[in-house]
């Protein structure tokens, strides 16, 4: 009975809104701004700088001119990054770009 009550009221307040008037000083809204295409594609997508040497490749990142990432590729060993994770020029090394975070993955229920 609840739940009857409590859609049939729902419904009649609905009702009630949709018959208001509208305002009679109500004006249209103005069209939205032009994008400007003053974003060139090069300053969208990082650029990526290899630089082979004897025994490492390196590949530096950059964004809109600014050094953000190297990634150290050794022939023997596993790849690593120097990040600049606050942007003063300061890189920490990192063993892979995985922040380690690991949200809760609960079995609800099973089929």
């Amino acid at each position: 009975m609840r739940l009857f009550t409590t859609l049939l009221f729902s419904s009649l307040c609905g009702i009630a809104h949709a018959g208001q008037p509208l305002p009679p000083d109500l004006q249209a809204l103005p069209p939205p701004p032009a994008m400007s295409n003053n974003a060139q594609d090069g300053d969208l997508e990082p650029q990526v700088t290899i630089t082979k040497e004897k025994d490492t490749t390196v590949e530096e990142y950059r964004s809109g001119g600014k050094l953000y990432m190297i990634k150290v590729i050794p022939r023997v060993g596993k790849p690593y990054y120097m990040v600049d994770e606050r942007g003063d020029g300061k890189f920490s090394r990192q063993e892979s770009l995985d922040s380690g975070l690991r949200p809760p993955q609960w079995v609800i229920h099973r089929f």
